[in-house]
């Protein structure tokens, strides 16, 4: 199966890939290899019913919002560049491309990436602010029934109080960073 993968692959998407993600060309096809594997309708894009079918991302109470985090708002499939533009966030940052190119865009795996995409798992309404609704949602997905609603209402309440400086009952972006950042 790899090497059906590295021949629907052309060398120009992989050289383009490695540049955009920082995954290197065998981490790509075997990427390139998991992701056909997982498009099960073989029309070059995966739908949230074929990520569902990945047991790790199916037991995981966050499942759902990770899921989301591949799909652009209002749309059901992801091609092959959008699932690894996404999964380059997990990418650890490595000492040697943090000043690599100053010209060049921030990587999708750089520090202040990898906490926007965290804020988003919290922000289901895609507002730019978490609020204590939405805090809830996550800490229920978290959770689950372990802890009571009071008992899980006093925590959204601490955390929206410790967290909010400008007195919105929401946490924007930047109260995000500053309290993820101590």
């Amino acid at each position: 199966m790899g090497s059906r993968a590295s021949t629907l692959l052309r060398e120009e998407e992989i050289e383009e890939i490695k540049k955009e993600t920082g995954f290197s060309h065998s981490q790509i096809t075997r990427l390139y290899s998991r992701f056909t594997s997982l498009d099960k309708g073989e029309n070059g894009t995966l739908s949230r019913e074929d990520f569902q079918r990945i047991p790790e991302l199916a037991i995981n109470p966050l499942g759902d919002r990770i899921i989301n985090a591949f799909f652009p708002e209002g749309e059901d499939q992801v091609n092959f560049r959008g699932f690894m533009r996404t999964l380059a966030h997990f990418r650890p940052i490595e000492d040697n491309e943090k000043n690599k190119d100053p010209t060049a865009s921030e990587p999708l795996n750089s520090r202040s990436n990898k906490l926007l995409f965290a804020f988003r798992l919290y922000d289901l309404d895609r507002d730019d602010k978490i609020s204590r609704d939405e805090l809830l949602q996550v800490l229920r997905m978290m959770v689950g029934v372990n802890i009571s609603d009071e008992q899980l209402g006093s925590i959204a309440d601490r955390t929206i109080q410790e967290a909010d400086q400008n007195g919105d009952n929401s946490i924007s972006f930047n109260e995000f960073i500053k309290k993820v950042c101590l």
